[in-house]
């Protein structure tokens, strides 16, 4: 190590807008920066970051990356690859006549009532989709043996189509996976440069459609995520970093540089899983289970809940009509970000994104030939952000550009310049309480019992309008709220999953083969887990269950059953009924109860974060300047220094809370009180 021998560690998280970027060292003095995202290259931005990240340390980055054990990062490369359709040129190689399932999907439309949506555009066409002479039975035995003639035809014919990335997905192969690996090793040979997705290393389970579908999404963004990884990882090395370069998955845990490549699709939620990483540990700092974490970013709003301390897992998930049935934390992500752009329809009616300006341009206020009306440009004629002192005061805002832009909006709204900026923000509210509810009411659960974790650069400017929608009482905003999810990463573990098919009745199942099940499925993740992982381990177990009639799965968790218990099978099926309940609000404790997939994950405890640094107590802090704020009219607001606030101190709205990278707008009614963490801890009112 070099200069004092001080180890840092750094979570990186890459936005649509900015990237941001938070060191803590062991003493628990935490240290922050954002710098633009730069789409073309994300690696560009990291090292932009690194360099802020360094300068408020007064080092390099070089030193600072010398005296670093660890980085954890979220990355919205495969994310981007699917909704800009820039992933690799795919080819599929499947059992012969199932070429289509990627096409047919289950026979369902987005839009079931929509007689003129366009059928979703695959992701491999298919004239690169192909059959392969081989097929499996369900029970795994051989119907019909792998045909080389046939394998070696349709690789030559994806090689003359220029692709460079294969996907394997057989029938069946969950069963067995030899054909599939025999495939491999014949693309390998024919295509040695190309990007392999199997089925069988993927997601090794029944539902053919999900596995094809996963499957090939995981071809697409590898290769996009292999290079930027790469890239990455040899920019970091020059720069004297010697450590591991650990990646955030969509389950919430992290896994080296490697794994993550190989398991790409399980890189599509990484950003927003580190926000709920730190979610879940900013509930057990407050002593409250039970949070609605609001994600506020430039590009769109992240909402999910923590419920008891812990979030909800689902293989429910799919992004920009893709299906991707890996395990992931439960998420909803809305197009309502401080860069959506605002826009009026052919009847009138104001629209607030999905569209957004993203960070180039960016907003009109940015001055970067930005010229649409966006979010944050509403929330600066409104007085809520201080032109002079963006990110830092490091760059300006142009408050002309943002009134200009509103002035066109208002004139086809044909209101005046500040009821249209109030209307932008009361749209956007009402996006982001529909968001709250899509996780909460409508799947029967309460939201005014929760509190709202405001965090993202532009959380805290509309956290307490969305609350008041909701009628919920109570918002925290932590004091690194505007890079939360970055300094959530810091407190995750490595994480390994297995899983296979084991289907049938709960009732029927033998007991002695389903703890051979999950004892062959932890030992198969604790032996990923220790190719890089020597410390402490825990094992999760859990199942995807459901009643005899459904046609869909519940995540059901097993931790802490007595595995050796005479009456185990009947203490799963209770576990499941207990779950179905408390999601649906009715068991049928009567009927039968199918076990469908098993699964098991090895975690591999990493150190965590360190004891949050207390502010210093003393006087409360007097407000640094006055500012007019636009509340349904100009009103005269103090101005706070949020690093200033003193534990214990009360904060009355209308106010506004300052600090480099983030906002706070408490109107009138609201009541702040400062937490012996420096946090505020807001009463709505």
């Amino acid at each position: 190590m070099n200069g004092s021998g001080t180890e840092y560690r750094i979570g990186i998280d890459i936005g649509g807008t900015f990237t941001d970027l938070v060191a803590v060292d062991g003493k628990g003095e935490t240290r922050i920066a954002k710098a633009p995202s730069t789409p073309a290259d994300q690696s560009v931005g990291v090292l932009d970051g690194l360099e802020r990240l360094a300068g408020t340390m007064g080092l390099d980055v070089a030193t600072l990356l010398g005296r670093t054990e660890r980085i954890v990062h979220g990355t919205t490369v495969a994310t981007n690859a699917i909704l800009e359709r820039k992933g690799a040129t795919v080819g599929l190689l499947t059992t012969e006549g199932h070429r289509d399932v990627l096409e047919m999907r289950e026979g369902l439309k987005p839009d079931r009532y929509n007689l003129r949506i366009p059928p979703p555009e695959p992701l491999a066409p298919r004239r690169r989709r192909l059959g392969v002479r081989e097929r499996l039975r369900a029970d795994g035995a051989v119907e019909t043996p792998l045909d080389p003639a046939s394998l070696d035809e349709a690789v030559e014919a994806l090689r003359g189509q220029g692709v460079n990335s294969v996907a394997i997905c057989f029938l069946h192969a969950w069963r067995d996976n030899a054909h599939e690996r025999a495939a491999a090793d014949a693309v390998r040979r024919a295509m040695p440069e190309a990007y392999l997705s199997l089925s069988s290393d993927v997601f090794p389970q029944i539902k053919e459609f999900e596995r094809v579908s996963t499957t090939v999404v995981n071809a697409y963004v590898g290769p996009a995520l292999s290079g930027y990884l790469g890239r990455l990882a040899a920019r970091l090395a020059e720069n004297g970093y010697a450590g591991p370069l650990l990646i955030i998955l969509s389950h919430g845990g992290v896994a080296p540089l490697e794994e993550a490549v190989r398991l790409a699709a399980g890189t599509v939620l990484s950003g927003p899983a580190g926000g709920v990483a730190g979610a879940r540990y900013s509930a057990r700092l407050l002593g409250s289970g039970d949070l609605i974490p609001f994600d506020m970013g430039g590009t769109s709003t992240d909402i999910s809940l923590i419920s008891g301390g812990e979030a909800a897992l689902s293989s429910d998930r799919g992004i920009a009509g893709e299906r991707i049935a890996l395990s992931s934390l439960d998420i909803a992500s809305i197009g309502a970000g401080g860069g959506s752009i605002a826009h009026v329809d052919a009847g009138g009616v104001l629209h607030v994104g999905p569209e957004s300006a993203g960070a180039d341009p960016g907003p009109a206020c940015y001055g970067r030939g930005g010229s649409l009306p966006t979010v944050t440009d509403a929330s600066l004629a409104l007085g809520f952000l201080d032109a002079s002192n963006f990110l830092g005061g490091r760059e300006r805002l142009d408050t002309g550009a943002a009134e200009a832009a509103l002035d066109a909006l208002a004139a086809d709204l044909g209101v005046e310049r500040m009821t249209a900026a109030e209307g932008v923000h009361r749209v956007v509210h009402t996006n982001m309480a529909e968001g709250i509810r899509l996780v909460s009411v409508r799947r029967g659960v309460d939201p005014r019992r929760f509190a709202l974790l405001a965090f993202g650069g532009a959380a805290g400017l509309h956290i307490t309008d969305v609350a008041r929608q909701l009628d919920i009482s109570r918002v925290v905003v932590p004091r690194v709220a505007s890079v939360l999810s970055a300094w959530g990463m810091l407190a995750t573990d490595l994480r390994f999953e297995a899983s296979r098919t084991h289907i049938g009745d709960a009732a029927a199942l033998d007991a002695a083969a389903v703890r051979s099940v999950y004892d062959e499925l932890e030992s198969a993740a604790r032996e990923r887990l220790a190719a890089c992982h020597s410390g402490e381990v825990a094992v999760r177990r859990a199942a995807d269950m459901r009643y005899g009639e459904q046609i869909f799965e519940v995540d059901v968790v097993l931790d802490g059953l007595d595995w050796q218990a005479d009456d185990l099978l009947e203490r799963i099926a209770e576990r499941f009924h207990d779950r179905h309940e408390a999601l649906f609000t009715y068991a049928l404790r009567e009927d039968d109860v199918v076990l469908v997939n098993a699964r098991a994950a090895a975690v591999g405890r990493l150190p965590g974060l360190p004891e949050e640094r207390v502010p210093d107590a003393g006087a409360d802090a007097a407000p640094r300047a006055r500012r007019q704020v636009h509340m349904g009219g100009w009103l005269d607001a103090p101005i706070y220094d949020f690093a200033a606030l003193r534990p214990g101190q009360a904060l009355e709205g209308p106010a506004v809370v300052e600090s480099d990278l983030t906002t706070v707008v408490l109107r009138p009614g609201d009541r702040a009180t400062v937490t012996p963490l420096g946090w505020l801890d807001i009463a709505v009112g």
